[in-house]
């Protein structure tokens, strides 16, 4: 394709160097389609760069968990007062506010994950995983910086409307926690292996029990707290699919996942052949009985919860799917398991649009 005179920008959208032609001028870095395009550096390619490197697939990770803690406090409040319940009310604003900030506080930990994993050279040419935007070059490290810095202020914003509604101050320590963790999780602990912990935490228990919390003017129960961990491990499964696929490339890398830390145990045991093979198939068990576990605790909330009477049914749906993924996941390795990823993270999202309906019934 050539470039004309009125438009002299080269394929990636640079100008020429010194004595380059238009011909012989090489793209600085590919498209976020993967490829060269005319139209990298504009308006509709720069977007479409940010988009991905927000990471849509991985929102249901945080949204999931809103609609959990939000169903829960919806049942409650209507059958407290049931005229409390209508569309004007500040219990939608609340919950809105909450699935911003959940949403908001995800994309700025996958920016910084952006950033961090690509500054530490982790990002390498081996990568397994989707493409990101700094390594591929589709946004500057320096954008990225802003892109963290803007997401961090918009979740801070969001967090003190979400305080000041109800003037609930004890939730600033939360969102300070929520923020500090967001940038401690790439670039220190996620590196020692306790990535899986946070997640419980931070994707199960805070977001369930918060927007409860706080669309209940302070409420919590005890089913609350079961409904949270339940989501927190079925959450789990999906960084338990990532860093599976990743095993060889994190031991390199000096990541200490758990993952690779069930193989490096089983290694010194039975040896670098035998304890490889049989630290994978510890992984694997441990992705089959993440989602069983949770699926009982989520029977175990809904058992708990006096307002709901067909408390089962539809929670078997994600078992069956679990199920379903898990036989995909023993057959696959390499590139091969980010299929397995996305058929994981549409699980996670069945798993709390299935427990937050189950509420209601």
């Amino acid at each position: 394709m050539k470039t004309s005179s009125k438009d002299p920008l080269c394929l990636d959208g640079h100008l020429p160097h010194n004595g380059e032609s238009h011909s012989d001028c090489k793209p600085t870095g590919n498209s976020p389609q993967g490829s060269p395009s005319p139209l990298w550096g504009r308006a509709g390619e720069r977007i479409r760069a940010w988009v991905l490197a927000a990471r849509p697939k991985t929102l249901t990770g945080a949204i999931a968990p809103v609609l959990v803690g939000g169903a829960m406090a919806f049942v409650k409040t209507f059958h407290s007062s049931p005229s409390a319940l209508t569309p004007h009310s500040s219990l939608l604003i609340s919950f809105f506010l909450c699935l911003l900030f959940a949403v908001f506080m995800q994309i700025d930990a996958n920016f910084i994950n952006d950033y961090f994993d690509f500054k530490k050279g982790t990002d390498r040419e081996d990568r397994l995983g989707p493409e990101r935007a700094c390594a591929q070059g589709w946004v500057t490290p320096r954008a990225m910086q802003w892109g963290i810095g803007i997401m961090t202020v918009l979740s801070c914003i969001i967090g003190i409307a979400i305080m000041l509604q109800h003037m609930q101050f004890e939730l600033l320590l939360v969102g300070i926690l929520c923020v500090i963790f967001c940038f401690l999780y790439t670039t220190r602990l996620s590196y020692l292996g306790w990535g899986d912990l946070l997640v419980l935490i931070f994707f199960g228990l805070i977001p369930v029990v918060f927007t409860y919390y706080v669309m209940t003017g302070g409420g919590w129960n005890i089913p609350l707290i079961i409904a949270g961990l339940a989501m927190g491990l079925a959450t789990d499964n999906l960084l338990m699919v990532n860093n599976y696929r990743d095993r060889n490339q994190d031991k390199v890398s000096g990541k200490r996942t758990i993952v690779v830390r069930i193989i490096e145990a089983q290694q010194r045991a039975l040896g670098e052949q035998q304890g490889q093979k049989e630290g994978e198939q510890i992984c694997l068990d441990l992705y089959l009985w993440l989602g069983i576990i949770s699926t009982l605790l989520a029977f175990t909330a809904l058992f708990l919860n006096p307002f709901s009477t067909i408390r089962y049914p539809l929670m078997l749906i994600y078992l069956i799917l679990h199920f379903r993924t898990f036989r995909q996941l023993k057959t696959l390795d390499g590139k091969a398991l980010n299929q397995v990823l996305g058929s994981t993270a549409r699980n996670i999202f069945l798993f709390g649009l299935l427990l937050a309906v189950s509420t209601f019934l």
